[in-house]
């Protein structure tokens, strides 16, 4: 019976064991650094960890979103690593700062000059992007993860709201909303700069005035302590008199 018990207890581990190590645990994200805020800019990270005990990752292939593209994407030199950055013709040229743009990064691609990713370890990959469009909650990003045994596997399937995530889901990069009245926050800034200032110059009038009052105080201290030293001095020498001429 314990036996039993025992090879029952064992089965539910191993069957655990299998299912947090399936590879839609271990698949291919971004993160932002920070917000990533509509209509503004951001530094986005894709995390890469290496599902596999027998090869390392030895390549990153990251598509950009063609229906929202981005006009800028720069991404961070990674130590290890050759980037190449490809860009494409836009079907419809995007406005950005007041100049037209007429192409923008469709790919980038990570590959390692050496072992890569090794087993057990993952690697992020920073980029720089934006500005990120106002008129979508989330960017999708399709990426392509190699294997140095030329395993290739396709992070391409769109996770859908409400349904199971896939097998192979691409990354999603969540916008947030957009500070609102950006503009105005500077003009607070500037107010409270301003009474910070008032206020400091009100300080240092009091903290000046301060001193004097003090002294003109002691003076006074002063002053009304001589006179009750002088009477008392004339009273002294007025007793004394009558002293001498009783005598």
């Amino acid at each position: 019976m314990k036996a039993s018990r025992i090879a029952a207890v064992g089965a539910v581990a191993a069957s655990a064991v299998v299912v947090l190590s399936s590879p839609c645990f271990a698949h291919v994200t971004v993160q932002p650094e920070g917000a990533a805020a509509k209509g503004g800019y951001a530094v986005v990270d894709f995390k890469v960890p290496n599902e596999r005990d027998n090869a390392s990752t030895t390549k990153l292939e990251v598509n950009f979103p063609a229906d929202h593209p981005l006009s800028s994407v720069m991404p961070e030199p990674v130590q290890g690593w050759d980037i190449e950055v490809t860009k494409s013709e836009l079907d419809k040229p995007i406005d950005s700062h007041g100049r037209q743009i007429t192409e923008a990064v469709s790919k980038v691609t990570w590959t390692a000059k050496g072992d890569g990713i090794k087993a057990g370890f993952f690697q992020k990959f920073p980029v720089s992007v934006g500005a990120l469009p106002e008129d979508t909650d989330e960017l999708v990003f399709k990426a392509i993860q190699t294997y140095s045994n030329d395993e290739v596997v396709r992070w391409i399937e769109v996770p859908q709201e409400g349904q199971e995530e896939p097998e192979n889901p691409a990354p999603v990069l969540a916008l947030s909303e957009a500070e609102e009245d950006g503009h105005s926050h500077g003009s607070s800034t500037a107010e409270e700069t301003t009474d910070d200032a008032s206020a400091a110059a009100a300080n240092t009038a009091s903290d000046t005035a301060e001193p004097a009052d003090s002294t003109d105080t002691t003076a006074r201290v002063l002053a009304v302590v001589g006179i009750v030293v002088g009477a008392a001095g004339v009273a002294y020498g007025v007793l004394a008199g009558r002293r001498r001429s009783n005598a």
